[in-house]
């Protein structure tokens, strides 16, 4: 048996002890409620936007880190409420439990100011920190190890020049084994792909950008493609949509239903601009990604991406059961009461402002529990450059029960062209739980709409 045989075999059987334990920490999860959502702290996004004066160090190398900082989305997830740019702090919920994103700013003894270059880049394109440990994939080097070392060390280099942060993150909240990092080795031995991105030469310059910044620092996949028991992209899935957190990243390939089907590439290149097209408006875990990243990004990356993003081909959709009638009655009636004078009794809304609901991707993902967690616990935007202001979807957990949740969304997963499958209560209700919800006024026994 060969030496390489060997360490491969032996990562098998520790990616296998995760199985176990990620089973565990599953459970543990099912029972735990998701903290609250945190406010985008005013002010968060200064230091992406700041001027890089001639007279900083290698001024030029740290502007080109700057707007990779921008593309990589950094400080989505190294930021807090309440918390200081790029400090990290905040909570990832995993599959497997609850891990703290790290402070990554110059502070030399809990940020990354006694880091060296070759460290950084190390972490970036290895998964390895600063002390020879395995860095959990949450922090997505499985994406970042396709950027170039000259991208890594810009990126470093414009890291170095924000305010240090003396703050250490919490400690991650994992079970055995998993709270032992040398099980991630047995994972990177299966999983970590470091080939660099390669240009397709059949294709054109910009696809070959947008194909370079989705798949590369921009990580799109990392949340919008559906992973298997192990925490890994399922590669026969890309871009297919996927739950996370509580949430649900909707496909991103060019399925009519589910999909980016219907949305031209401008449509794409507003969405990524203004958090917002004629089709739908950012919110939640997107509407960060737009504040801190895709706002900021040129316009000719923006539509590098969207002429990348309508090249992946849509898959054969899955057949859909029809819903039950009693349901769709009792949808109907919530929807006419609750939601008709936004989004009008048609489902056309009013785009840019109130969402269409007809032909709506979001509304038809194979996964209802985005829709679920819509209607519950409402939906925040993100502030962008050219919207001013923005329109906010209100919780309805207080007033309806998880049956009406459940029958409002299966409506509307099922009227105006739209074509999904229903919605259980049960699902509903295990939501309910996880975002700490509850429902004030009326009990679970009640259908009538007095």
């Amino acid at each position: 048996m060969s030496a390489r045989h060997v360490v491969r075999t032996l990562g098998i059987l520790l990616v296998l002890i995760v199985v176990l334990g990620g089973f565990f920490a599953c459970s543990l999860r099912n029972i735990a409620a998701l903290p609250p959502e945190p406010a985008i702290p005013p002010g968060a996004r200064v230091l992406l936007t700041a001027p890089i004066a001639d007279g900083v160090a290698g001024a030029a190398q740290v502007r080109r880190g700057q707007y990779l900082a921008r593309v990589g989305d950094c400080l989505s997830c190294h930021l807090v409420a309440g918390g200081q740019p790029f400090a990290g702090g905040l909570g990832l919920n995993t599959p497997f439990g609850i891990i703290y994103s790290a402070n990554i700013t110059p502070d030399k003894d809990t940020g990354i100011g006694a880091w060296t270059s070759d460290q950084f880049y190390h972490a970036m394109h290895d998964g390895i920190g600063v002390n020879g440990e395995h860095l959990y994939p949450a922090f997505p080097y499985p994406w970042f190890t396709r950027a170039s070392r000259e991208d890594a060390d810009a990126l470093f280099a414009f890291l170095k020049t924000v305010p240090a942060v003396a703050t250490t993150p919490p400690p991650n909240r994992l079970p055995f084994p998993i709270n032992v990092r040398a099980t991630v080795g047995g994972w990177n031995l299966l999983y970590l792909d470091k080939t660099p991105f390669m240009p397709d030469p059949q294709q054109s310059a910009e696809w070959n950008r947008g194909a370079e910044i989705v798949n590369g620092l921009g990580h799109c996949g990392a949340c919008h493609t559906p992973k298997n028991l192990l925490g890994a992209e399922k590669s026969s899935l890309a871009f297919d949509g996927a739950a996370i957190e509580a949430y649900v990243a909707p496909d991103l390939t060019e399925n009519q239903r589910s999909g980016l089907g219907n949305w031209t590439i401008d449509d794409v290149v507003a969405y990524l601009r203004d958090g917002r097209n004629t089709h739908a408006n950012a919110g939640g875990l997107m509407a960060d990604v737009v504040t801190f990243s895709t706002s900021l990004l040129s316009e000719d990356d923006r539509h590098a991406i969207a002429v990348y993003l309508k090249s992946l081909p849509a898959r054969t959709a899955s057949t859909v059961e029809s819903p039950d009638a009693a349901a769709m009655k009792r949808g109907a009636q919530i929807y006419a009461d609750a939601c008709s004078a936004c989004h009008l009794g048609d489902g056309a809304g009013q785009p840019g402002f109130f969402p269409p609901l007809s032909h709506d991707a979001v509304a038809q993902q194979p996964d209802p529990t985005g829709i679920a967690h819509i209607v519950l616990a409402g939906s925040r935007s993100g502030p962008a450059p050219s919207r001013p202001s923005a329109l906010t979807m209100p919780s309805f957990a207080w007033k309806l029960t998880d049956q009406e949740v459940a029958d409002v969304a299966t409506y509307v997963r099922n009227s105006w062209g739209n074509q999904a499958g229903a919605v259980a209560a049960t699902d509903v209700h295990k939501l309910r739980e996880r975002l700490a919800l509850q429902n004030q006024h009326l009990t679970d026994n009640s259908t009538d709409r007095d």
